[in-house]
């Protein structure tokens, strides 16, 4: 985390947003009010925020509507947004994350507990650091030389090859069904043009022994794959 993390509340009720700005500025997040959502996202735009408060009940444009053109906005699509509000319904928390919102808190609510889910939200939004080498049973990735070694063998993967083979690595063990292997590869989605199973067969053409009997990607009918932890 930053050693100033810059939040955006948008928020009409102007007592909360001067508590909010005093009791987390004290934190080390700076904090930005905008009053209204037509406001909030021509602030968001501007301020670059890393996480956003928002309010359900705002005049005009309400919290649903902000939070879903957020969402529709290529930079801000996965930025952290905690929704705010005296809602506390179960029905409006499912309607909220549905929406995009990463979490929900019921007005009142305590201020500690607020800081304590920014906190959690930017953990898990920092990106995870690779590491420099990775091992899953015969299969050797080599991040910074971007090789990869079947039992000590070298093996020449496409760019966007080693890429998805990594993302499955990373899962070793546990099977990833195509979206969650096209939502992992991010940035890099565009170029597999949801042809995952194809790029699976290249690889499995350059890796295994015998790419009609798998040993290494396993294919589990009507979820996805999985990378084995070994080749028994």
């Amino acid at each position: 985390m930053p050693l100033r993390t810059a939040a955006l509340l948008i928020d009409d009720d102007a007592r909360l947003g001067t508590l909010m700005t005093e009791y987390l500025g004290k934190h080390d997040i700076d904090v930005v009010v905008a009053g209204d959502g037509t406001r909030g996202l021509a602030t968001l735009r501007k301020a670059r925020p890393d996480i956003v408060l928002l309010d359900l009940m705002l005049p005009g444009m309400d919290g649903l509507e902000v939070c879903r053109k957020i969402r529709a906005t290529p930079d801000c699509s996965t930025l952290p947004v905690i929704m705010l509000t005296a809602k506390g319904e179960d029905v409006d928390k499912v309607v909220g994350l549905e929406v995009g919102a990463d979490d929900y808190l019921a007005k009142p609510f305590n201020p500690r507990e607020l800081l304590a889910r920014i906190r959690a939200l930017l953990r898990r939004a920092a990106p995870a650091q690779a590491p420099a080498r990775l091992r899953v049973g015969q299969i050797e990735l080599d991040f910074s030389a971007r090789e990869v070694t079947v039992a000590g063998k070298r093996r020449v993967l496409t760019h966007h090859e080693f890429e998805l083979l990594a993302t499955l690595a990373q899962a070793a063990g546990r099977v990833l069904s195509r979206e969650q292997i096209l939502d992992a590869l991010k940035g890099h989605a565009d170029a597999f043009d949801r042809s995952i199973d194809v790029h699976i067969a290249k690889i499995r053409a350059k890796l295994e022994p015998d790419p009609k009997e798998p040993r290494f990607i396993k294919t589990v009918r009507g979820v996805g794959y999985l990378l084995a932890r070994t080749s028994d």
